[in-house]
């Protein structure tokens, strides 16, 4: 769910979790591709990757903004490599030499995954620094080695050609951006990349997979997924083992108006794996919700636990912003768990920049939240107790 970036947490948390989007007619491409070999994506649904017998990968993207209906396709050759005649140049958006050396990332989901692969020095442009939590790309923004590109809807044309970028991994919420049109008629390469779209965790997480062909890091990329998976289910098994299940409540108001997840989104799933009854997990929505307060306290003023309650952080903070608040049983045997006062040293906050691609750190938090017995000794990631 990505950077985000804009000024408010809060809004943040609206546009990249639940707002839909429209995109571009449908433009299908077709591309000339025998006896190609299929990468195993096991959740992810917005992209696929293919090796060819040249050795040359393709990588399809079919999910970069919500209800997109066109592919995009991307052919990775390895430097020196000539493109075979038999792949036309006008079948993909962009044809790009590997291992990249140089690259702007665009959403700080990029830079978490781009870590984990140990290639972070490669970042060398970034639009709206501030949101940027991690330690170690913190440092080579202080030395200078990160420029600042502006905002993501507006990057910096000139300095971006003035980096000359291997490719640019464009974070869009639709096709409508023009800017990359402008960036890619100067022969720079976009390409989308459409973690935020997934609605399961491992499929968020699984996008790490992406990245890794890109440096010709396949098997590191398997491997950290692999292992980011394999804990997530371990610890969805031993939620199996509580007891009890509570309920759950989770959202908050903005402007009159309270939004919570669908009862199919990204975040529902969270709480069923972690054994719990989200209140709303009849509903069919994979977006969110936007409800009145009065409807949320008729259905839910009895809610075990509370939990994401927008960018507050202090039940005192809560119940000034609205005295309806305090009518929920989570309220009163202060039950209300938060991640926003889990922040980096500039303000951003750790959920959204580590918590897609690490999963398994936000189900035991939550495993911890609804059953401290089975995780009595954990310390928690991203959620904590309001203050």
């Amino acid at each position: 769910m990505k950077n985000y970036f804009l000024k408010s947490s809060f809004v943040v948390f609206m546009i990249s979790c639940f707002l839909l989007f429209s995109c571009s007619p449908k433009q299908e491409k077709k591309n000339p591709v025998q006896n190609k070999k299929d990468y195993r994506i096991d959740f992810a649904k917005g992209f696929s990757i293919n090796t060819l017998p040249s050795g040359i990968t393709i990588i399809n993207v079919n999910a970069p903004w919500p209800d997109a209906n066109r592919t995009y396709s991307y052919a990775l050759v390895k430097r020196g490599m000539s493109l075979p005649s038999s792949l036309e140049k006008r079948n993909y958006d962009a044809i790009i030499p590997i291992p990249v050396e140089r690259i702007i990332a665009t959403s700080t989901t990029h830079i978490a995954a781009l870590e984990a692969l140990g290639v972070e020095n490669s970042i060398v442009g970034f639009p709206d620094m501030s949101y940027i939590s991690s330690k170690a790309t913190r440092k080579r923004i202080n030395k200078g080695l990160i420029k600042e590109m502006g905002k993501n809807e507006s990057l910096n044309t000139e300095l971006a050609i003035e980096l000359a970028p291997d490719v640019i991994f464009g974070f869009s919420i639709n096709s409508q951006n023009t800017i990359y049109k402008t960036l890619t008629q100067s022969n720079i390469p976009i390409v989308y990349n459409g973690d935020w779209t997934e609605q399961t965790p491992l499929g968020k997480a699984e996008w790490i997979r992406f990245f890794a062909p890109f440096y010709g890091l396949e098997k590191k990329g398997d491997s950290i997924f692999q292992k980011i998976s394999k804990d997530y289910e371990l610890a969805k098994t031993l939620a199996l083992k509580a007891t009890k299940t509570p309920t759950v409540l989770s959202g908050a108001l903005y402007k009159d108006v309270w939004y919570l997840p669908g009862g199919k989104s990204w975040a529902a799933k969270f709480i069923e794996d972690a054994n719990a009854d989200y209140i709303w997990n009849k509903n069919e929505d994979t977006g969110s919700l936007s409800l009145s307060v009065e409807s949320v306290l008729e259905k839910a003023s009895e809610a075990d636990i509370w939990i994401s309650p927008s960018q507050f952080i202090s039940y005192e903070e809560l119940g000034e912003a609205n005295r309806h608040y305090e009518r929920f049983k989570a309220f009163k045997q202060k039950k209300i768990f938060t991640f926003a006062n889990t922040k980096g040293e500039t303000g951003g906050l750790l959920y959204y920049e580590i918590g897609p691609g690490r999963p398994d750190l936000v189900l035991k938090d939550l495993i911890h939240i609804f059953h401290p017995e089975l995780l009595s000794n954990y310390q928690p990631y991203f959620f904590k107790p309001l203050e």
